[in-house]
């Protein structure tokens, strides 16, 4: 094929790349913001070009033929050598530029990261945060995001991670609700109170915890049975839950944080650690590459020092 033709069809293995992602013409029109009928267009424009049927189409989706999967897994390597050729350039000057696509938990990312973004933004005024707020646990390559914030206490081998911070689960309850139903003193005081939970898939939900001595050394453990009238996945609802009088929540400690600070709600079993309920760490967490942009970097480097002392 003439040099002349492969240049004119580079853009349209790129665009073939990224519809095999998206599944769909028009989840790829929407990715690369053009028109579903240009997709189609350069896909017909590029199967001419090679003589070879590169897509298969359903009702519904699409997907590769083997000469389109081998065409893109090809030419992919070269969008990333020039990818991190670009980044280098770059980065040469050592200043973080560009657009910066994140994806966070929704309680995180509400009560926290949203609250210190202005900082990095003012500090890195050429850098642009596009953030994606969501509970699913998203792939972060096929859906384009730079880093992840993940509540997690393993994080795949395939992907490079930094430890943002270490996080434990609290038992909390607002002053009223105390004042009606009694402060318990020990976990099994539990079974008489209503506990507003997180739910596991269990018909009998249950609390584990540690006993912690003076020193916060483990002095023994327990599980007890709950019960109560309101379960959520949603670390914010339980947070809220309690502060409207509801019952005890055991909650991750920064969802806990700004309602224990301003007294709204106080601790309950202090002295009793809980087990297993939530993930100990929050990471952020990117794709293997041999190249980290400077944007990642100088993002990462901000919220560790941001965060590193944990919340509670």
């Amino acid at each position: 094929m003439p040099k002349v033709e492969v240049e004119r069809l580079w853009t349209h293995v790129h665009w073939l790349a990224i519809l095999a992602e998206q599944g769909t013409y028009t989840a790829a029109a929407i990715r690369l913001g053009v028109s579903k009928s240009a997709v189609s267009q350069r896909i017909v424009e590029l199967e001419k070009a090679t003589g070879l049927s590169l897509v298969l189409r359903t009702t519904r989706s699409v997907r590769l033929t083997d000469a389109g999967n081998a065409l893109v897994r090809d030419v992919r390597s070269a969008y990333e050598q020039i990818a991190h050729s670009f980044a280098d350039v770059r980065d040469s000057a050592g200043v973080a530029r560009g657009l910066l696509r994140l994806t966070a938990p929704v309680a995180f990312a509400r009560q926290h990261l949203i609250p210190v973004l202005a900082g990095f933004l003012n500090e890195y005024p050429e850098v642009r945060v596009q953030l994606d707020v969501s509970d699913q646990i998203s792939s972060i390559a096929s859906e384009g995001f730079d880093l992840a914030v993940r509540h997690s206490n393993q994080i795949p081998d395939t992907h490079v991670a930094w430890k943002l911070c270490a996080t434990h689960s609290v038992l909390v309850a607002s002053r009223s609700y105390l004042q009606r139903f009694g402060d318990p003193q020990r976990p099994e005081d539990l079974v008489d109170h209503n506990c507003l939970y997180y739910p596991r898939g269990s018909d009998t939900p249950a609390w584990a915890f540690e006993a912690l001595d003076p020193s916060h050394v483990v002095e023994k453990r327990l599980t007890v049975p709950i019960k109560g009238t309101f379960a959520t996945n949603n670390s914010e609802a339980l947070r809220d839950a309690a502060l409207a009088d509801l019952g005890i929540a055991l909650l991750p400690d920064f969802s806990a944080q700004a309602g224990l600070k301003s007294g709204a709600l106080v601790r309950v079993l202090p002295m009793w650690r809980s087990v297993g309920a939530f993930p100990e760490h929050i990471y952020l967490v990117r794709p293997y590459s041999a190249h980290v942009p400077r944007a990642v970097s100088a993002f990462v480097d901000y919220l560790r020092g941001r965060f590193a002392a944990g919340f509670i």
